[in-house]
C-alpha cells in the first residue's frame, strides 16, 4: 500500500490549480443516465472516486470516453457519456460499497426503467449517513421501495409523478438524487429545504442545459418540470472548493505564499472569513486569488461545521490541524457528521493538543509540531495529515493513501511544486 513522506519546514510559494469538483462531477455522471442522448462534462477531476463511479456507470449500459490529455493530466479531464440504453438496473454491492456517491444511481434509474435494485452504500467510515431521505422522497414521487438482501429494491410501475417534497433536513445527496428522478417524473416537483451547496447549482444548470426546466437555483427551493425526453448537452463543472479551502490552509499552515489557479473565494465565503480572522491574506487575482501569511502568527478561531453557505464540515479536518499552531485556542464543533473527529488521535501523535467533548473538540496551540508515522481514517482527515506534516518538523510518514486518492488528483505533484519537500513511496 502506498505511503507518503513529508519532511516539513518548507514554505509554499508558486502555484497551484485547482481542479474540477469531486462531489459536483459525481452526481454529474450520473446524470447521463436520464438520457439516450450524449452528455459531455468537461474539468472532470480524474480521481479514484471518478474511476469507481465511470465503472458502474458502464455496467449499466453508459458508454464513457475521455477526451486527449489537459490540465496536465494523461487521461483528460473531458468525459463524454452516452446511455443509448440501459442494461441493467441493478448497483451491485462490490462498486457500490467503495463510494457513497453511488446511491445516485436510484433515481434517475427508477425514474427511466421503472425499476432499481442499488446496494446500501459505503464510503468513508465518518457516520451513519443514513438514506432514509432519499427513500421517502422518492416515495413522495410515486416510488414504492423495500430493503432486501442489503440492497434497496424500488419499483414505479406507472411511472414516477410530480410532489411537493420537504427534506426534515438537509441533506446534498437526497436533493441530488431528487432532482434527477423529477426530471422524468410526470408534472411538476418542488423540493423544500433543498440543499443550497454549490454542487447542487451546477447539477441544476446540468439539467437545464440537458432541457430540464428548473427554477430557483441557489434557494432552499427548487422546482423542477419533468419532462418525456432530454437533449444533447456540454457542462463545465465548477472548481472543487473543498480542494480550494484545503491547500489555503496549508499555505497558511506554512506561512507561504500561492496563487490558487482557478480557485473562487465566492464558493468558500465562510471559510475565507474564518482564515481572515486567523491570520491568514486572501486577495482576487486575474486567474483565482491568492493565498499568504508571510508575518505574524496564527490566531485561533473557533469554527462550527454546518450546511452551505456554512463553513463546510469537508475543510473542518484542515481547520483542525491548522488550529494546532495557532496562538491561543480554538473550539471546533461538528454538527454535520458524527465520528468525525478520527484524525485527532493521529495528530496527537504530532504533537497536537487537541480534547474532545461530544461533538466538539478544543484545540490548544503548541510551538511546535514533530513529524511522525500516521494513518488516514477517511477522505478529509488524510489530508489533515498532509497539511500538519507540512509544518512539523522532521519526517512524517502517512499510511493508507487510497483514501486521498479519492479525493485529491496529484495532490504531491502539485504541493512538489511548490516546494514541499514530498514523495509517494510505493509498495
Amino acid at each position: 500500500m502506498d505511503r507518503l513522506r513529508i519532511k516539513g519546514g518548507r514554505p509554499l510559494k508558486g502555484e497551484i490549480l485547482i481542479s474540477g469538483s469531486k462531489n459536483a462531477s459525481l452526481p454529474l455522471m450520473v446524470a447521463a443516465l436520464l438520457s439516450d442522448r450524449k452528455l459531455t462534462l468537461h474539468n472532470v477531476p480524474r480521481l479514484a472516486d471518478i474511476d469507481t463511479m465511470i465503472q458502474l456507470l458502464e455496467q449499466h449500459g453508459v458508454e464513457v470516453t475521455a477526451g486527449p490529455g489537459e490540465n496536465g493530466h494523461a487521461r483528460g479531464t473531458t468525459l463524454t457519456l452516452h446511455a443509448p440504453k440501459i442494461v441493467s438496473t441493478t448497483a451491485p454491492y462490490d462498486i457500490v460499497r467503495k463510494m457513497r456517491a453511488s446511491v445516485l444511481v436510484l433515481g434517475p434509474l427508477l425514474a427511466r426503467e421503472r425499476e432499481a435494485r442499488v446496494s446500501l452504500p459505503g464510503g468513508c467510515a465518518i457516520g451513519s449517513r443514513p438514506v432514509d431521505l432519499h427513500i421517502a422522497g422518492l416515495k413522495a414521487l410515486g416510488a414504492e421501495i423495500d430493503i432486501d438482501g442489503g440492497y434497496l429494491v424500488a419499483r414505479a410501475p406507472k411511472g414516477l409523478r410530480g410532489a411537493r417534497f420537504t427534506f426534515p433536513k438537509v441533506s446534498v445527496g437526497a436533493t441530488e438524487n431528487m432532482m434527477m428522478a423529477a426530471a422524468l417524473a410526470k408534472g411538476t416537483t418542488v423540493l423544500d429545504n433543498a440543499a443550497r451547496e454549490p454542487e447542487i447549482t451546477d447539477l441544476a444548470e446540468c439539467l437545464v442545459a440537458m432541457g430540464v426546466p428548473v427554477r430557483g437555483i441557489g434557494t432552499e427551493t427548487l422546482t423542477i418540470d419533468g419532462v418525456t425526453s432530454l437533449q444533447e448537452a456540454s457542462h463545465r463543472v465548477i472548481s472543487d472548493r473543498i480542494e480550494t479551502g484545503t491547500y489555503a490552509m496549508a499555505v497558511a499552515m506554512t506561512a507561504g505564499d500561492v496563487e490558487l489557479v482557478g480557485g473562487r473565494l465566492d464558493l468558500i465565503e465562510a471559510a475565507v472569513q474564518t482564515l481572515r480572522d486567523a491570520g491568514v491574506t486572501l486577495s482576487k487575482t486575474d486567474r483565482g486569488f491568492r493565498v499568504h501569511r508571510t508575518n505574524g502568527a496564527l490566531r485561533g478561531v473557533d469554527v462550527m461545521t454546518e450546511p452551505y453557505p456554512g463553513f463546510p464540515t469537508d475543510l473542518q479536518a484542515q481547520m483542525m490541524a491548522l488550529m494546532t499552531r495557532a496562538e491561543g485556542a480554538s473550539m471546533i464543533t461538528e454538527t454535520v457528521f458524527e465520528s468525525r473527529f478520527m484524525h485527532v488521535p493521529e495528530l496527537a501523535r504530532m504533537g497536537a493538543n487537541v480534547t474532545i467533548h461530544h461533538e466538539s473538540a478544543l484545540v490548544r496551540g503548541v510551538p511546535t509540531l514533530r513529524g511522525a508515522e500516521v494513518m488516514a481514517t477517511d477522505l478529509r482527515a488524510s489530508v489533515s495529515l498532509v497539511i500538519a506534516a507540512l509544518a512539523a518538523e522532521g519526517e512524517s510518514t502517512i499510511n493508507r493513501l487510497y483514501h486521498l486518492d479519492r479525493g485529491y488528483e496529484r495532490l504531491e505533484e502539485k504541493l512538489a511544486a511548490c516546494g514541499a519537500d514530498i514523495a509517494r513511496i510505493r509498495r
